[in-house]
């Protein structure tokens, strides 16, 4: 065991920021934001499994638009920020980031495997003195629980002695160029107090509005769960409303609007709720909270009917054809939009498919139109075809899934036959001339 002094010594090798060199695991929409900010004051390394995904980075372009050319190729030629697949590259690094996804199984059981992959690369490079912190959206005690005995494993190295930790939860918006990574306040943690003063002065040096530090790791990892429970619960609130309002004849922006009126009511709107943290986070919690014997009631139910607004959709889409007296059999359908949100092209968890998947079971006859995807990825994702052209024939029925900025310039009405349905999703067309929304 060894004395606090020679802790001591460990930690004041790493304190002084200019000694810092950090590796960022996981390139993807938080992953590589992040290290391209952090590129500006440290030297930074990305590191990511995929080596076409590297090879495209190191071009200067991000195929998921989160950072623009201009700022990639400043961070690679001026900032001397590099991307690599290759362990050795990142073995002199001495303060590693984990920004890999936390999906869930088929099941909706929170899958750590690429968390579990990630600590084992962390074991391989890391040294004596060096800290690790992990990004990834997890319920309380995943760090400490899961991913730092792997670690240990690995490495041959004792959590605490010889290697220290923190957890700062991502809170990156994918698509939204205002609250950009180095806008938004972050929360910080570590596992001793000394690392958490060293962890929240890494990020607090390359932020614009700085920190929160929470007082522990699990604290800061619930804070980021919850974040996203509550958003959930939020929308399926709002998407129960709509639900009733549509039955009873009325309009639910127009209830919404009227509400809005006092001064303490919280204005939300319903919605798709899709994407890769609202959709997903909150079975993690719900799966935890379940060892400890306690049945999280409204989150449960307000994942079952967020997961179920896709098919909502489509079937009252059909419900609008039928009364318009618009066969549905093998109608021919128009979606705008298969993205989770607009003006990215982020296709994780996307709820526009279940709208399709809906709709395939009357007919085969369904195009789906985006300007912002890759049509192959959606293919290889999917199994859906999708054109990012504009289709010039006209159809039976239109949904606005996405509010594409495309789309708000489109004349949504002339694609439509005569007699025909349009059903905005997004609550965002002219109503006179829709015949449903949400």
């Amino acid at each position: 065991m060894p004395t606090n002094n020679e802790i001591d010594i460990e930690i004041q090798h790493i304190v002084k920021m200019n000694e810092i060199k950090i590796c960022v695991i996981g390139l993807g929409y938080v992953g590589l934001p992040l290290a391209r900010l952090f590129s500006t004051k440290y030297q930074t390394i990305g590191f990511d499994m995929n080596q076409k995904r590297v090879d495209t980075l190191m071009t200067g372009h991000d195929a998921t638009l989160e950072v623009s050319d201009e700022l990639l190729q400043n961070a690679i030629s001026n900032h001397g920020f590099k991307c690599t697949t290759n362990l050795e590259d990142i073995k002199e690094c001495n303060f590693y980031v984990v920004a890999v996804p936390t999906p869930v199984d088929t099941d909706n059981h929170p899958d750590l495997k690429p968390l579990w992959g990630a600590s084992e690369t962390v074991g391989k490079v890391i040294s004596k003195g060096d800290i690790v912190v992990y990004e990834s959206t997890v319920y309380p005690g995943v760090t400490e629980e899961e991913c730092l005995p792997v670690v240990e494993k690995i490495s041959g190295l004792k959590f605490n002695e010889d290697f220290f930790a923190g957890y700062s939860p991502e809170r990156i918006n994918p698509g939204d160029k205002e609250h950009t990574v180095e806008k938004i306040k972050k929360v910080t943690s570590g596992s001793t107090p000394e690392i958490a003063d060293i962890v929240d002065g890494v990020y607090n040096s390359v932020l614009i509005n700085g920190t929160h530090k929470a007082p522990s790791i699990k604290v800061a990892e619930a804070s980021k769960i919850i974040e996203n429970s509550q958003r959930d619960v939020n929308i399926a609130f709002m998407n129960e409303l709509a639900k009733i309002f549509n039955a009873m004849g009325i309009d639910t922006a127009d209830v919404i609007e009227a509400a809005s009126s006092k001064w303490n009511f919280i204005k939300l709107k319903p919605g798709l709720v899709g994407g890769h943290c609202i959709s997903v986070d909150p079975y993690y919690l719900i799966q935890k909270a379940q060892v400890y014997g306690v049945l999280p009631r409204i989150m449960s139910a307000a994942r079952r009917l967020n997961d179920g607004m896709g098919a909502y959709v489509a079937n009252q889409t059909i419900k609008c054809m039928n009364k318009k007296g618009v066969i549905v059999k093998d109608s021919k359908i128009l979606i705008l939009g298969i993205t989770f949100k607009e003006n990215c092209p982020d296709l994780r968890n996307s709820k526009i498919v279940d709208i399709y998947t809906t709709l395939e079971e009357y007919t085969n006859n369904i195009n789906v139109y985006d300007p912002w995807v890759n049509p192959a990825a959606v293919k290889h994702e999917y199994n859906i075809d999708v054109t990012n052209e504009l289709p010039t024939e006209k159809f039976d029925a239109v949904i606005l899934g996405v509010a594409h900025k495309q789309f708000l310039e489109l004349d949504i009405k002339s694609l439509v036959k005569e007699g025909g349905v349009i059903y905005d999703v997004k609550g965002l067309l002219s109503r006179d001339i829709i015949d449903g929304r949400l």
